[in-house]
């Protein structure tokens, strides 16, 4: 073969290989930050399962977590949704009540945005990472705080009241899990200002969208690798709950609907109340109305994805209501995990 041709062989292999790579690339959570008065970024995906493919594996390609895969395919079985099943993908999000500015994190969501400073002359943009909070016993708390240090390859001192609850169970935690494989904080961690409490990766991301953590949040490891390097020391977080938001799109209002957290269930007498609020609060002062079949539709199917309830013919009433060093290369980490 002469040289040319081995060059168009290699060539070609080339394409074909980044053909392949098309579809992780499209798992990119990075999107222009609409004006201030646009809320809604991103578009739902529609894709066909593969093969042996679990909506956690498409769920982890385009940068979803296992309960939002869960709730937006509510009809196909998560292990085995069958080759060429059509596969919704919740790439669409209305951005959460909250200023845009460093992390803001939407416990009922389960999904953290990140709002990057904006280099002179560019753009700004937001990004977006499917995570795991605290299950209902070990809740991650609400509040404001700031990133106070980077950890590479962190080592995890179990506190007490997880070895307490191991004992309980007849299971022995070590004092220390070095770094490596089995450390559950996985090869990169940001601590909180909240004493005891973490964001960081994870040595099972299959958990990465549900309830099973201590109290700190949890990222797919390439999702906290790419984070890590980038994000500065005193970059501001935010931890709201917010399982309803609504949000404008084009002169349209959307509603995006999660299921409420469960030590929240039940605690209001009139169900669509807190979504209504929420409505509420997104009209404002403008002169339009809504559909409230539309608001008890989405809240009753929590797909998780942005519906529109915004209407203009009158046959609907409007809305009623309302210091640590910035890198180390390890470090003494006890957390909640």
């Amino acid at each position: 073969m002469t040289r040319m041709r081995m060059f168009k062989a290699r060539a070609g292999h080339l394409c074909a290989l980044l053909l392949m790579l098309l579809p992780a690339m499209a798992a990119a959570k990075t999107f222009p930050l609409p004006p201030a008065d646009n809320d809604v970024v991103g578009e739902v995906q529609i894709v066909k399962a593969k093969p042996d493919e679990t909506l956690l594996d498409i769920g982890r390609r385009y940068g979803v977590g296992y309960q939002e895969m869960r709730e937006a395919n509510p009809d196909l079985d998560m292990w085995i949704p069958g080759v060429g099943a059509r596969v919704v993908v919740p790439t669409r999000y209305v951005l959460p009540d909250a200023p845009r500015k460093g992390l803001v994190l939407n416990l009922p969501e389960m999904r953290l945005y990140y709002y990057p400073p904006a280099k002179p002359g560019e753009k700004r943009t937001v990004e977006t990472y499917p995570v795991s909070i605290g299950r209902m016993d070990w809740s991650t708390p609400l509040g404001r705080t700031q990133i106070v240090a980077k950890i590479r390859d962190p080592a995890w001192y179990p506190p007490k009241s997880i070895k307490n609850e191991a004992a309980k169970e007849g299971r022995e935690v070590p004092d220390v899990v070095p770094a490596g494989p089995d450390n559950p904080l996985g090869q990169f961690a940001l601590r909180l200002g909240l004493p005891g409490y973490l964001i960081h990766g994870t040595n099972k991301p299959w958990g990465v969208g549900m309830r099973v953590s201590h109290g700190c949040v949890r990222m797919y490891p390439e999702d906290i690798k790419n984070l890590f390097k980038r994000i500065p020391v005193n970059t501001p977080v935010r931890i709201v709950n917010q399982p309803y938001k609504a949000g404008w799109a084009a002169g349209t209002l959307y509603l995006e609907s999660h299921p409420l957290l469960e030590e929240q269930r039940g605690t209001h007498p009139v169900a669509i109340a807190p979504a209504v609020q929420v409505v509420a609060a997104a009209l404002g002062n403008r002169d339009r109305r809504v559909d409230h079949d539309r608001i008890k539709a989405a809240m009753a199917r929590n797909s998780g994805m942005p519906v529109p309830i915004s209407r203009d013919d009158g046959a609907s009433d409007r809305a009623v209501g309302a210091g640590a060093p910035a890198v180390a290369s390890s470090d003494r980490v006890q957390s909640r995990r």
